[in-house]
């Protein structure tokens, strides 16, 4: 079989539109996942031993299930018990709930480098627990831990294609319909490829900048 670039140039612009959707499942999957992944490490490193063991069970859970199955989990399983969501929405909520026990794991381990004595000081002057963490502990900790965010973020974009599974139009899912009707598996799923390098080195770029930019500040 001759390789053929005229195959890719005439299918880039829909595995163009495939990678939107992976972005859209990649990013809104990672902010979804920053979001619950500071509630879970505050429940993590809690003085309340029931939230400390909650928090545990659901990184263990998250953690020690596969995606794929848990993917699968939330399309069918969210229907029976009256969430009829509808697939990309259950894959984000899968995604997202999913990289939050990593996102905890991360985060916690930041907050571990902070010097106990801020926390200490923080109480000193009768600052809230809500503010402490707002102002002064998640900045500190997403800052210290960004390398490892922007790390997680790449790895999303990875695994975003098992979202194919539930029949959303990402790159690796388009990717399979056009091989499907152009029989041509080289050449489309080189440029699949092409277009997931491409979107992962940009990230780890951007988060190369953002890495510099903070130290500057």
């Amino acid at each position: 079989m001759d390789f053929s670039f005229d195959v890719i140039l005439r299918n880039m612009p829909y595995l163009l539109a495939g990678a939107r959707w992976t972005l859209v499942l990649s990013l809104t999957g990672i902010s979804l996942s920053v979001v619950l992944g500071v509630f879970i490490c505050a429940a993590r490193i809690s003085a309340k031993g029931l939230l400390r063991r909650a928090a545990a069970v659901y990184i263990s859970a998250f953690r020690g299930i596969p995606l794929l199955v848990q993917l699968l989990l939330f399309y069918y399983l969210l229907p029976e018990i009256g969430l009829d969501l509808p697939a990309l929405a259950a894959a984000i909520l899968a995604i997202g709930m999913c990289s939050a026990a990593y996102v905890a794991e991360i985060l916690r381990g930041a907050l571990q480098s902070i010097p106990a004595g801020q926390t200490e000081a923080a109480e000193a002057l009768g600052i809230p627990p809500v503010a402490l963490w707002r102002r002064i502990l998640v900045p500190q900790a997403l800052r210290l831990g960004l390398p490892s965010l922007v790390n997680e973020l790449i790895l999303l974009v990875k695994v975003s294609s098992l979202a194919s599974v539930v029949g959303i139009g990402e790159l690796t899912r388009v990717a399979q319909n056009i091989t499907g009707q152009t029989y041509r598996p080289l050449e489309i799923y080189l440029a699949a490829a092409a277009v997931y390098f491409v979107i992962n080195f940009t990230l780890s770029q951007l988060g190369r900048m953002a890495e510099r930019r903070l130290r500057l500040d």
